[in-house]
């Protein structure tokens, strides 16, 4: 079996194929350049699980033109050079102006354009071929998110002799809104590519399915694959394809030990706040889907209305600039940026503004003490696939201490039910939400904080893997 171009398929037996490679290029002080392990919810979930196993990850570094390929911790790189043209078309462009608002519930109107679909479609064969080329006979290879549908399909023409399996981070949207997308079948069919797709919740596996069926004229059962309420095979092209429901976690017992060790870092956090009753803490890549401002429109109405006082109340919102070139991204800051200003300018003082606002990534020990720190955690997406932000505050309290407030509309509000639910679309449930995390009794809270702590611990991210790879081995 030999990969594109003629080269040898003698790489590794097990590939992830993302958008992005798990390591940043950094400067350091002296001018010299380092890579290092980037952040990122994929980036942590997968590298424990390529850990364990002599593996491969194919990915762009971020850089514009860029084909280093550096080696990080034991990892075997395989970048993907992007030009400044494909990352403007493939990346913000079809990926994040057309698939992310489109599945994302359209709460930014999709923007549908030929040229983009043309490089998304150029961009996907290349990493296919990258793929190939680093995948031994025989192996298996993981294939990840919406940037990547079409590899599946592609990477199967090129090597009929993988293991393919294909994750979606995102929500699955349902046929009314896919069917806008004028490149449905040919994503579908992207999809279909691999031996094993892999949605959060069963209602993306149900979502597809149903598009299937529409679109490709295929007959799909509901036999219970995967890890949680799976739905099923599809007989397609002489081939069973299965999809299944697998909901991501986090390395949940590292977070916690690292967590622990934060412990005089948080007290030393809440005193430069000023000591306050209730800390809240939002944590959020900076995107129009997290509802950043639902969770500030939420408390400025608590505080109108007497229900928290501003002066005993502090909110950080750690924010990591995203997609700073995207028009709607630009919006979402500005109007973030302006509501800040409005409440501490109405409710705090000279020395107590009631939100500390920072637009830029903190140092993961940092962001665990924060964790130890807050009272409430505020996780309020008006859509998310899962939110995994939830999971590691959630891992982060073994001391049982702390509150979070979940939207309905996060894939973890369906395993984490003990959290303050809340919808974002109704500002009754928000305030009623945020006001009971924050007031309600300790030992009310510790409850709750319990029950979910015994969940994210007990379901962590190598059962996610496991359970994915074991169905995609036929084991399950």
């Amino acid at each position: 079996m030999t990969s594109p171009e003629g080269h040898p398929a003698t790489g590794a037996s097990f590939v992830v194929v993302a958008n992005r490679l798990p390591v940043d290029k950094r400067t350091l002080p002296d001018g010299s350049t380092v890579w290092k392990r980037a952040p990122g919810g994929l980036v942590t979930a997968l590298t424990p699980t390529l850990a364990t196993r002599s593996g491969a990850w194919v990915g762009w570094s971020g850089i514009p033109d860029s084909d280093e390929n550096p080696t990080v911790d034991g990892i075997d790189i395989h970048a993907v050079p992007l030009s400044g043209q494909e990352i403007a078309d493939y990346y913000e462009g079809f990926s994040n102006a057309t698939l992310w608002p489109l599945y994302h519930d359209v709460l930014v109107k999709p923007e549908y354009r030929h040229d983009w679909w043309d490089t998304y479609v150029t961009v996907n064969r290349r990493f296919a071929e990258e793929a190939s080329r680093a995948a031994a006979e025989g192996a298996t290879v993981w294939v990840q998110d919406y940037q990547l549908q079409l590899v599946p399909a592609m990477l199967r023409e090129l090597r009929p002799d993988l293991s393919i399996g294909f994750f979606l981070h995102i929500p699955f949207p349902p046929r009314e809104l896919f069917s806008q997308l004028p490149w449905r079948t040919e994503i579908l069919e992207g999809m279909m590519g691999a031996d094993l797709l892999g949605f959060h919740l069963p209602g993306g596996a149900e979502n597809f399915q149903s598009l299937v069926r529409r679109f490709l004229h295929v007959d799909a059962s509901r036999d219970g694959v995967g890890v949680r309420d799976g739905y099923g095979t599809i007989d397609y092209e002489g081939r069973v394809v299965k999809v299944g429901s697998f909901p991501i976690s986090i390395d949940s017992a590292t977070v916690a030990a690292n967590a622990a060790a934060t412990g005089d870092r948080a007290a030393r956090i809440r005193a430069e706040l000023g000591d306050p009753d209730v800390l809240m803490l939002g944590v959020d890549r900076l995107d129009y889907t997290k509802g950043i401002d639902v969770r500030l429109a939420g408390l400025e109405r608590l505080f109108a209305d007497g229900r928290l006082d501003p002066a005993k109340t502090v909110l950080v919102q750690l924010a990591s600039p995203s997609r700073e070139r995207v028009d709607s991204y630009i919006d979402i800051r500005n109007r973030i940026e302006q509501t800040v200003g409005h409440i501490n300018g109405t409710y705090g003082t000279v020395d107590h503004p009631p939100i500390r606002y920072l637009l830029k990534p903190v140092p993961r020990d940092e962001l665990l003490a924060y964790f130890r720190a807050a009272d409430v955690c505020l996780v309020t997406p008006l859509r998310d696939g899962m939110n995994l932000v939830a999971k590691e505050y959630i891992a982060s309290r073994d001391d049982l201490g702390g509150a979070l407030v979940l939207s309905e509309f996060t894939g973890a509000a369906a395993e984490l039910t003990e959290a303050y639910l809340m919808n974002p679309y109704d500002e009754r449930s928000v305030d009623d939400a945020i006001e009971a995390a924050a007031t309600d009794p300790a030992d009310v809270r510790g409850k709750r904080m319990q029950a979910l702590h015994d969940q994210v611990m007990t379901n962590d991210v190598d059962q996610w893997a496991q359970s994915f790879l074991d169905t995609l081995a036929g084991k399950r």
